[in-house]
């Protein structure tokens, strides 16, 4: 049985869901990067993240081979006690993942299998996954979801980007609700253009990636190991994917200092987490924020940063001219 947390919400734009400031990513959930997937492990993070007050769950269909999103869609089928918005992306199947690959057919057949997959009767959110930025540009594309929603196999449109810019290009299009992208204290380029736009036009902030793939948790040393499958081993110059999905495309040596200088400007009683993601929901343009969690204790944690009151003033400052002068001269221009 869910419980009444006083998890605070926030409206997913002209979607008009009502969301908790704090969501569930689905990326690692039920095991972790590099650890072979746990169906009783992932429902237990996301019951737990019902209970703790999570009403919004962020998944797709190629986590883990579709069994992340197949989780989701048991926990929500099986939780009739709370209402939940589930939202999936759709795209990083094709390969190899590029603009021609992107068609319509494609694009249905995935939305079909995750309706399959995850048991649910439409999808509350679907987003394109982070596509070539070429495809932006193509009305026809957009179009298909606008039939999908007129047959209630979704309600609502998304884009998940890469760049400041993608998002300010997919707003355009009207039938966007959402965009989801990478904000944290490591990135703060979204809040510049994009967010002002977004405002403007009424369009949902999901930003993923806020803790800097563990980063920002202060728990990362210089002798720290990742598995081999684990994309904080493989990915740091953007092997497989775009690099700034991993440690948000900083340095590992670099963001480790400038964790060290995070501590020094922490509030009482605060932790790192916390800092990182009221840092984010201190920002009026964000929907949402979707941390991951491979583990039922990290959920709890996450969920504590939205009782934490805004920064102050001085910490913003702070924190501003932490990222000006370690941070934005590598990574500013680059998304």
């Amino acid at each position: 049985m869910a419980y009444d947390t006083g998890m605070n919400t926030r409206v997913l734009g002209k979607a008009g869901f009502s969301v908790s400031e704090i969501a569930l990513g689905t990326w690692q959930v039920g095991g972790g990067w590099g650890t072979p997937f746990d169906d009783a492990g992932a429902e237990r993070i996301i019951n737990t993240a019902i209970d703790a007050g999570i009403n919004f769950i962020d998944t797709a269909d190629v986590y883990d081979q579709g069994k992340s999103e197949a989780a989701v869609g048991r926990v929500v089928r099986a939780r009739q006690d709370v209402p939940i918005r589930v939202a999936t992306k759709c795209g990083r199947q094709l390969s190899p993942h590029t603009n021609e690959q992107y068609t319509p057919t494609a694009l249905r057949g995935f939305v079909e299998a995750s309706l399959k997959n995850s048991g649910l009767d439409t999808l509350d959110l679907i987003q394109l996954h982070c596509p070539p930025t070429a495809v932006y540009y193509r009305p026809e594309i957009f179009e298909l979801f606008e039939r999908l929603r007129e047959e209630g196999k979704i309600q609502h449109l998304g884009v998940s980007v890469e760049k400041a810019e993608e998002a300010c290009k997919a707003i355009e299009y009207p039938n966007v609700t959402s965009v989801q992208i990478i904000y944290n204290i490591f990135r703060h380029r979204p809040a510049e253009r994009f967010f002002i736009e977004a405002v403007k036009r009424r369009v949902g902030v999901i930003v993923r990636v806020p803790l800097a793939s563990g980063l920002l948790t202060g728990r990362f040393g210089k002798d720290t190991q990742f598995r081999d499958e684990d994309h904080r081993n493989f990915n740091r110059d953007g092997a497989r994917f775009d690099k700034g999905e991993t440690f948000s495309g900083v340095p590992y040596d670099t963001a480790l200092t400038a964790v060290d200088a995070l501590r020094e400007i922490l509030p009482p009683g605060m932790s790192l987490v916390e800092l990182a993601l009221r840092w984010i929901l201190d920002h009026p343009a964000v929907s949402t924020v979707i941390p991951g969690a491979s583990r039922v204790e990290q959920v709890l944690s996450n969920v504590a940063a939205a009782q934490c009151p805004p920064l102050s003033e001085e910490t913003h400052r702070a924190i501003q001219t932490l990222y000006k002068e370690q941070i934005a001269p590598l990574v500013h221009h680059l998304w």
